[in-house]
């Protein structure tokens, strides 16, 4: 317990060293997002009875809380190419799913962070949401999803410049693909067949829905708390394979 402690007590204070920072690069995307394709196109535009800002605030904070919890893949490989802090942690009695464990927990920190900050433009757009428990259980899910997977790949790279290939192939595609912009039923029935097997696609409906009032679809928290469930032991195998 000390050790999951540790690990996420240096990652809180390095947070609170950028947090300022870190808040204003969490609210860019979402304002450019809301500004550009839900206030000027999407003004006029209702997707099942609801403007277009009501449809897109639910995939910002889908979103949102996938490249947050994603981005501590970053600052495990700076700390670990650049630092070596990765080599004193394997010195020290740490346990892989301790340290595991500690990053995620400090990604959902940051999830929780990207999450209020999108709330809080939403709130300046006019966009009243409910944000209700399983609201708040989806933006979990989905936080501890790609805290997860991204501490499992930041494992398996060789450098830090790999990083940005992970992000370029893994998560931008599935920020546009998730369901995040538009809906899925406007795709060919082929490719929501493809798209459900994206971890954001379950998290942007369940968020969507709790978000608008509506019950949250039990197969999707499956499908999200299966993929937590691989991605955590996939990031204890990683974390015990890079010490060996």
């Amino acid at each position: 317990m000390s050790a999951f402690i540790a690990v996420f007590l240096r990652e809180m204070l390095i947070l609170r060293r950028r947090l300022k920072r870190q808040i204003s690069g969490m609210a860019v995307s979402p304002l450019l997002y809301m500004l550009t394709f839900g206030y000027a196109l999407g003004g006029h535009l209702e997707i099942d009875g609801r403007s277009y800002l009501e449809f897109l605030t639910p995939g910002l904070i889908a979103m949102g809380s996938m490249t947050q919890a994603f981005s501590i893949a970053a600052d495990i490989n700076v700390a670990r190419f650049y630092f070596h802090i990765f080599e004193e942690i394997q010195a020290a009695p740490v346990s892989a799913l301790a340290y595991v464990l500690g990053e995620i927990c400090a990604g959902l920190i940051r999830v929780l962070a990207a999450t209020l900050v999108v709330i809080a433009l939403g709130f300046l757009f006019g966009v009243g949401l409910n944000y209700n428990f399983y609201f708040w259980l989806a933006v979990a899910l989905n936080g501890f999803v790609f805290a997860a997977l991204g501490v499992a790949l930041a494992l398996l790279v060789k450098s830090h410049a790999d990083q940005s290939l992970l992000t370029n192939f893994i998560i931008t595609p599935m920020a546009f693909l998730g369901g995040t912009f538009f809906p899925l039923d406007s795709l060919p029935l082929w490719a929501q067949h493809i798209l459900t097997l994206l971890p954001l696609t379950h998290a942007a409906k369940l968020i969507r829905a709790a978000a608008l009032g509506e019950a949250p679809a039990p197969t999707s928290f499956f499908c999200l708390g299966a993929a937590a469930l691989l991605f955590l032991v996939l990031a204890v195998f990683t974390v015990k394979l890079a010490r060996d």
